[in-house]
């Protein structure tokens, strides 16, 4: 779920005078002079940024489908598979506050049409690509072109109207085509592969990418120098924390390159594929044993350094101080437990479905349709549940869902499908309302000047997440998976490996989702109760 959902509905149901109430009042100040009465009045700078939103759901959804056909085409190892969908979070996540940094200074409708135009130059590079390290560089500047699109998107669209209740009907609009999207991309993505070839999927963001910038300069006015600021950027904090990202999440595939029984084994089990068998034994002679090490250390190292550069720094990236508060790291807590759930376990399940069931992708995608359902029509619900059960309810109903589902996959998965419909119904319903919770407490936890920033965390969370899971699943894979997993044609052995790790990874999942779900809930507490304190204090006096 992106933050622009999330954010509509806390400000819609957040009390009075808290920051999620008043999020669009320093727009009001800067809102261009001609602002529109109705919707339809600005319908085409909303296309564009709806479909800047779309972009962002849809891509990493409908390519996961492909992921089967990627690998037998383009003959990439299970590290190569995950590194396909990672690289984009990876890139997207550790770069997203930068440039949040760069468009608050720079211009966001500006840097939003050059990302645009990135977008989709790397989109037109897939019809080139002949292998795995070529796709792999064209989702990294997919990556690169997101990060520089989604953090002033939300400003620019509360600055399209001057009234407060057209902007929560813009944002409203925006975010659902972009969850629309997030639903069917899976199944759209499995029936194109029926009649087209992979490389489409990737192909489409071209006409979105189109679509958006003649929507954003046509529709949308060019920033003013009075929204903008210019402070000096914390570019040594923006390394450091890419670099901290980024290492963290190749350490633990160089440790299954360097130890791991996939790549050596595949020599000698990947039968008929002896050029894939031999560029996967080269794979893993390349990476010595001190190589997963010190990605660790360095991670360590950066993240360190990242976080006694944002102390003593005079501008810095990120003030520390706003993850302190309750209520922010309890939204970010519950963020990072939906979006990883969601990830890992739809990684999961689409190879479950195609390489262990043997399903062709169109099928595989319809196997997929009971998380569309939940995820369009849940949305209609958020509103009536959260008015007779309140936040605090919907939050632990909607956890409950997360882990439950996981635990559901983890244990009965390999028995058939029927679990892994129910494991996606309720990983489904509860991630369409964590990310509600969690975008109410991050915009109630940051005073009004702070609200942008707020939005770019909880999708930076998201983002990281978002790669971790598919890292902790694949690498679980990697490391149990002996032989080729895109070969076809199991053994009984290499079947039950593949349930060992389902059973593992999933188990894995749920643990990390329920660890998140409790610190979200103990900082959420927190919050409440410094709220009731300050407000007893301020009747007293």
């Amino acid at each position: 779920m992106s933050s622009t959902e999330t954010t509509v509905t806390g400000a819609v149901d957040a009390p009075a005078g808290s920051a999620a109430s008043v999020a669009a009042a320093p727009a009001a100040s800067t809102s261009p002079r001609r602002a529109p009465r109705r919707l339809r009045d600005a319908w085409i700078a909303l296309a564009g940024l709806a479909a800047v939103f779309l972009f962002e759901m849809l891509d990493n959804s409908i390519l996961t489908v492909a992921l089967p056909t990627i690998g037998r085409e383009l003959h990439a190892s299970t590290t190569a598979l995950q590194w396909v969908t990672g690289a984009y979070a990876v890139v997207f996540g550790g770069l997203m506050l930068a440039f949040g940094a760069v468009a608050d200074r720079f211009g966001r409708r500006r840097l939003m049409v050059i990302g645009l135009v990135l977008l989709a130059l790397s989109s037109l590079a897939t019809a080139f690509v002949q292998t795995p390290a070529e796709l792999i560089a064209v989702r990294l500047a997919m990556g690169v072109a997101a990060a520089m699109t989604t953090p002033g998107s939300m400003a620019l669209a509360f600055r399209l109207f001057g009234d407060d209740a057209l902007r929560v009907r813009a944002i409203n609009v925006i975010s659902t085509v972009g969850l629309v999207g997030l639903a069917i991309g899976p199944t759209a993505g499995g029936l194109v592969l029926g009649v087209a070839p992979w490389q489409v999927l990737l192909l489409v963001n071209v006409p979105v990418a189109v679509l958006a910038i003649v929507g954003i300069l046509l529709g949308v006015e060019r920033d003013r120098a009075a929204e903008l600021h210019r402070d000096p950027i914390d570019v040594l904090g923006a390394l450091l924390g890419t670099a901290t990202i980024t290492l963290a999440l190749v350490a633990p595939t160089l440790f299954v390159s360097a130890f791991g029984p996939v790549d050596a084994a595949g020599a000698s089990a990947s039968t008929g594929h002896s050029e894939h068998a031999a560029h996967a034994a080269a794979s893993a002679a390349a990476i010595a044993p001190w190589m997963p090490w010190a990605a660790t250390v360095a991670a360590l190292a950066c993240a360190a350094l990242f976080v006694v550069r944002q102390r003593t720094a005079r501008h810095p990236l990120l003030d520390l101080s706003l993850l302190a508060h309750p209520l922010v790291a309890s939204g970010l807590a519950f963020k990072a437990a939906a979006t990883l759930a969601t990830a890992g376990l739809g990684y999961l399940v689409t190879l479950q479905l195609q390489l262990d069931y043997g399903w062709p992708p169109a099928l595989a995608a319809l196997g997929l349709l009971p998380q569309v359902v939940v995820l369009i029509a849940g949305g209609a619900a958020i509103r009536p549940l959260m008015q007779h059960l309140g936040l605090d309810r919907m939050a632990w109903m909607s956890a409950a869902a997360v882990v439950a589902g996981l635990a559901v996959y983890a244990l009965l998965g390999h028995l058939g499908y029927p679990f892994i419909a129910l494991a996606l119904v309720l990983v489904a319903a509860g991630m369409r309302v964590a990310g509600v919770v969690a975008g109410t407490n991050v915009m109630r936890g940051l005073p009004e000047s702070r609200s942008t920033i707020g939005a770019a965390l909880a999708d930076t969370a998201g983002e990281v997440t978002n790669g971790v899971g598919i890292a902790v699943v694949g690498t679980i894979l990697a490391g149990i998976f002996t032989g080729s997993l895109t070969a076809g044609h199991w053994t009984a052995a290499q079947t039950g490996q593949f349930h060992a790790a389902v059973q593992l990874g999933g188990g894995a999942l749920a643990l990390t989702a329920a660890l998140l779900v409790v610190a979200g809930f103990v900082q959420a507490r927190r919050g409440r109760a410094a709220s009731s304190s300050a407000t007893a204090t301020a009747t007293v006096q």
